[in-house]
């Protein structure tokens, strides 16, 4: 079998008919091929006059040698078959948090056959849902089920975006699963999968409903509080203040668990500051960013909701980047503590809103944080939430980049705040420090470089957006456990080890992989 990648074809390519785009490419007859099928499609939009889409296909030919031999962009395709491990045991692990990194340490604990029982603080995602629903139209906040907190974790309520920048086999094991359990099969083609909330609600109940079958449980509103230890290794924890005996836990708590981290630290668990950032989310028209990106070819039929991603680096030496792009989707309110503001974005699987969002990052260095104080970087994200909340009066403050960096009158225009249950203008100079205001302001004046009309005047910018990552990571080893403690496996976002739904989602495997190693040592 042969892949043959670079494969350039218009937009009014019949994607359906690959015999006949092979057949077209490598000169070959029909008949002269045993089997083909699409691996992987991008869309090359990097001069907007030519955009078109790139497609790797794999396939078996009659004459192989003569096409590796002759085309630059073949060559010998081996499908890397990802082996889920077993294990012979009574014991069973422990998961704490039910987002991307636990559900996937827990399947593969469970699929391993050491029937794994699962705590997650927040509600099932059903309950859950209608608890945010209630929110956004202007209830009060749960502060155990949320955006943040509940089956799914925070990438269930975002835009389920699977594209990663690692490289590791379990990135394909990721999207297999996620199909095998509801979502579309396009994720196991498009060079940028996503799979939406809409259907995510789907998808997380059904791998819940996939470990209770192998015997695992999952418990929703239990939230650890306590891990006892002795010899240095772990005895017990306590969830919702009972006491239960624990020899391998494998810590998936989310970058928003402020509680349990410093619960965890102040039992002994070694942590460190890591860089993180904060900054804003900013919309525009959907229709303003596939002109700019697409073209003449905006309305195509064939594409999709033009995404984008940038990164610029001021003179200051501050990075701006774009992260969690959405799309046709809307900002939301990510709140996870009363009296404070947090937003995020979110797109349902057809992303077919009226606005483009994405998040506006200035990264934070630890040493742009005063004192030693391992949780300075939580307390700041806190305490601009707080400030947040108090300057717009509960509601979520918006302005427009007419105003933030050409000081003009702020108005709402063409692009609505999407945002809900209530916004509020305000000045985002008392809510942030001024090196990440100063940051924003030229990073968008660059960014329009970048993309024209990026820094239009009615675009919308939301604060805060403080929690795209941690800022504190939990140290491990080789070994895959706390340096301080045996038996506690950190993993994923929270712990400071992944950023994205598919890096948390590999690392949960990878970690269920070392307890599986280490329960079957014994």
């Amino acid at each position: 079998m042969i892949i043959i990648n670079n494969i350039k074809v218009s937009l009014d390519t019949d994607l359906n008919d690959v015999y006949g785009i092979l057949s077209s490419r490598l000169k070959i007859n029909k008949q002269d091929i045993v089997s083909a099928e699409l691996y992987r499609k991008s869309v090359d939009a990097r001069d907007n006059r030519d955009v078109h889409f790139v497609l790797s296909i794999i396939a078996k030919l009659k004459n192989e040698a003569q096409v590796l031999k002759r085309n630059k962009n073949a060559a010998i395709f081996t499908k890397k078959e990802y082996i889920w491990q077993k294990a012979e045991s009574d014991i069973r692990p422990v998961v704490v948090g039910f987002g991307p990194a636990g559900m996937f340490a827990a399947l593969t604990l469970a699929r391993a056959g050491l029937r794994p029982i699962v705590f997650e603080r927040g509600a099932d995602v059903d309950t859950r849902t209608a608890d945010i629903e209630q929110f956004f139209a202007g209830g009060t906040l749960n502060p155990e089920s949320n955006v943040q907190f509940g089956e799914g974790g925070a990438g269930t309520f975002s835009d389920g975006k699977l594209n990663s920048g690692i490289k590791d086999i379990r990135c394909r094991t990721v999207l297999e699963v996620f199909h095998e359990f509801g979502a579309q099969k396009d994720i196991l083609v498009d060079a940028k999968p996503h799979i939406g909330t809409d259907v995510l609600k789907t998808v997380v109940k059904n791998i819940r409903n996939e470990i209770i079958l192998l015997g695992g449980e999952v418990n929703f509103n239990s939230r650890l509080d306590g891990v006892f230890f002795e010899n240095n290794k772990l005895k017990e924890i306590s969830v919702n203040g009972k006491k239960l005996p624990c020899e391998y836990l494998c810590l998936c708590i989310g970058h928003s668990a402020r509680d349990t981290f410093k619960m965890l630290y102040e039992n002994g668990l070694e942590m460190t500051r890591k860089p993180f950032a904060m900054g804003v989310r900013i919309e525009h028209l959907q229709s303003e960013i596939n002109k700019a990106l697409y073209g003449e070819f905006a309305s195509h039929k064939a594409l999709k909701a033009a995404d984008y991603k940038l990164a610029v680096h001021l003179p200051s030496g501050r990075g701006v980047y774009t992260f969690c792009m959405c799309p046709g989707g809307e900002v939301i309110n990510a709140s996870s503590e009363g009296g404070g503001i947090a937003v995020n974005g979110m797109s349902n699987s057809r992303r077919d809103g009226a606005n483009a969002n994405s998040a506006l990052l200035v990264g934070i260095n630890p040493e742009d944080l005063q004192g030693d104080n391992i949780f300075a970087g939580c307390e700041l994200q806190a305490k601009i939430e707080q400030k947040a909340y108090s300057i717009a009066n509960g509601s979520v403050p918006i302005t427009t980049v007419g105003n933030f960096v050409f000081d003009k009158k702020a108005e709402i225009e063409t692009v609505k705040p999407t945002v809900k249950p209530n916004y509020a203008f305000a000045d985002f100079g008392e809510i942030y420090p001024d090196f990440i205001i100063d940051s924003l302001k030229d990073g968008i004046i660059e960014m329009d470089k970048k993309i024209h009309g990026f820094a239009c005047d009615d675009a919308i910018l939301t604060a805060p957006e403080t929690r795209s990552s941690s800022p504190v990571r939990i140290v491990r080893n080789e070994t895959g456990e706390s340096v301080s403690f045996g038996g506690i496996y950190p993993c994923g976002e929270g712990a400071g080890y992944a950023g994205g739904i598919m890096s948390a989602a590999v690392d949960g495997i990878k970690s269920a992989e070392k307890i599986i190693y280490n329960i079957n040592k014994e």
